[in-house]
């Protein structure tokens, strides 16, 4: 097995990257500086406040989505973003001091990303009612929460069509960075994508970690092994829905002549940081976090805050699956027919395996 060097130097200059730029935590306890866009606030700009999964921004997927939309709307508004990231060893208080840290110093709102924060942004959300929290992933019932949440399982879907329609071996595989309800989600949706297209194709299935263990959101190592033990079982089309862990899955696809990848989250075809593998990149299946995020910082520069459940799909561009590159477009008609399915409710896609 390769060693996951080029995957790791390119996460390191990211980071470090990111660091200096956007003043992003890497720890709970690193407090992040401001970060403001223009060197005098616009009028009814905002403080925003990010609370990132582990991984945080230069993730390459889930954390990067989410910055996109801070990123627009900071350029839009103005004003100043500060942004924590979580660590993989975080317990539940470390998760609700990160967010009492932000509400303190007035941020509003206070976004976190991933449902690690679920628990934490309830009790949050109670000691600090003034504030408009967002979370994105989980459903919090409290009446000063955004709660942004997808149909990953439609959208991962639509990548079991493509990797049945383009699998040579009739086996093919998922990666899933940690055994939660979430990533379930993403499993499901792609085996009955592939499914619906080819029962007889083979799906092999790992799991990166367990439970609250979140290193396989975070651990490219990982993630290069588990793919490289699928292909080497005869796999040639791997998706990974596991943050930074993927990049290491996309990177051991490379490795292998005439197998495909399968991005997640952001389209990673078009992350710098993996260029070096795009020709191997088949598609990603996006979470247009970046949406989800942008709406709610607008509805506070609006004064109309937003809360309660508001949900992406499919039918609202929400989730979907990326093109670029072209190495879809011999398959796009059927895709597209499939998406329809979705949208017209005649396919019914699974939340659980």
């Amino acid at each position: 097995m390769r060693r996951v060097t080029k995957v790791a130097a390119s996460g390191i200059a990211s980071a470090a990257l990111a660091l200096s730029l956007a003043a992003c935590g890497s720890t709970s306890e690193q407090k992040a500086q401001d970060d403001s866009s223009t060197g005098s606030a616009k009028a009814g700009s905002v403080k925003v406040g990010v609370a990132y999964d582990v991984g945080g921004r230069g993730d390459h997927s889930f954390n990067d989505s989410a910055a996109r939309g801070i990123d627009k709307a900071r350029k839009q508004f103005g004003g100043s973003v500060k942004e924590l990231t979580a660590k993989t060893t975080d317990t539940e208080a470390d998760r609700l001091d990160r967010l009492s840290q932000l509400a303190e110093a007035g941020y509003n709102p206070v976004v976190g990303i991933g449902y690690a924060y679920a628990n934490s942004m309830k009790q949050a959300a109670e000691k600090y009612p003034d504030t408009t929290f967002g979370i994105v992933d989980s459903s919090v019932a409290a009446k000063n929460v955004d709660s942004i949440v997808f149909t990953e399982q439609e959208s991962s879907y639509l990548g079991g069509v493509a990797a049945a329609l383009k699998t040579k071996s009739d086996q093919v595989g998922f990666i899933g960075g940690v055994d939660v309800p979430l990533i379930k989600k993403f499993e499901a949706g792609y085996t009955q994508g592939v499914h619906d297209t080819n029962p007889k194709i083979k799906v092999d299935v790992q799991y990166l970690s367990h439970g609250s263990d979140t290193s396989g959101f975070a651990s490219p190592d990982k993630g290069q092994a588990a793919a490289q033990g699928m292909l080497d079982k005869g796999a040639d089309v791997i998706f990974a829905a596991a943050g930074s862990s993927g990049s290491g899955s996309i990177e051991a696809v490379h490795g292998k002549k005439g197998a495909w990848a399968i991005g997640v989250d952001s389209d990673q075809y078009q992350q710098a940081s993996l260029a070096q593998y795009k020709t191997s990149i088949l598609t990603s299946v996006v979470k247009n976090v970046d949406v989800g995020v942008y709406d709610l910082v607008k509805s506070i520069h609006d004064k109309k805050p937003l809360t309660g459940t508001n949900t992406y799909s499919l039918a609202k561009d929400g989730v979907s699956l990326t093109t670029s590159g072209g190495y879809i477009s011999d398959i796009q008609a059927k895709i597209d027919a499939a998406k329809q399915k979705i949208v017209d409710g005649k396919v019914k896609v699974k939340t659980t395996p």
